[in-house]
């Protein structure tokens, strides 16, 4: 497989919205394989970033990597990626070493850059000597939509699954999660 154009896209993806999609979607695009990192899979590898600190409260992480994961497998599979071009693992973002662990680091590491958390892993990839494409450079004002907006509509009740994925949608409300992301 690793002879094979293998890529890495990481992500928090709480709560896995269009944006996601897009972003998972371009990623997979250019590779053959892809790697999807999730940051933040456990409390124990979340630690507060100067960049964004928000980031790392729990409010801002509802979700568990099990539940994010089956999110990215089901959107992806919806979307008409095969199950065996891409698979789904912890990324500590946080903690750059432990990386090697999780991903080939002879991979292509997939970003995209909307604000200074971008920038920032752009840089912690860059000096691990990663091959770094950033697919995009954007304002935040050009995001479709991001996982703090899809929350902040469902803990006030609001329409939000015009938001995220049919299959991510339904995961939310199968799995009861609307009260989970309300209760925070």
């Amino acid at each position: 497989m690793l002879s094979q154009k293998v890529g890495v896209i990481h992500g928090r993806f709480q709560i896995l919205h269009y944006g996601h999609l897009e972003y998972l979607l371009e990623g997979k695009k250019r590779c053959d394989f892809l790697y999807i990192g999730i940051t933040n899979p456990d409390p124990s590898l979340t630690k507060e970033e100067k960049t964004n600190s928000s980031r790392s409260m729990e409010i801002s992480n509802p979700l568990m990597y099990f539940e994010r994961a089956i999110m990215i497998r089901d959107a992806l599979l919806e979307a008409n990626i095969r199950r065996e071009e891409f698979e789904i693992v912890p990324f500590p973002i946080n903690y750059p070493d432990m990386i090697k662990y999780y991903v080939p680091l002879d991979a292509t590491f997939f970003i995209t850059i909307y604000d200074n958390w971008g920038n920032h892993k752009q840089k912690v990839l860059e000096q691990m000597d990663l091959k770094v494409d950033v697919m995009w450079i954007r304002n935040m004002s050009e995001r479709f939509t991001s996982g703090t907006e899809v929350r902040e509509l469902i803990k006030s009740g609001k329409k939000w699954d015009h938001l995220v994925p049919p299959s991510v949608a339904t995961f939310i409300i199968n799995n009861n999660l609307l009260n989970r992301v309300k209760n925070l």
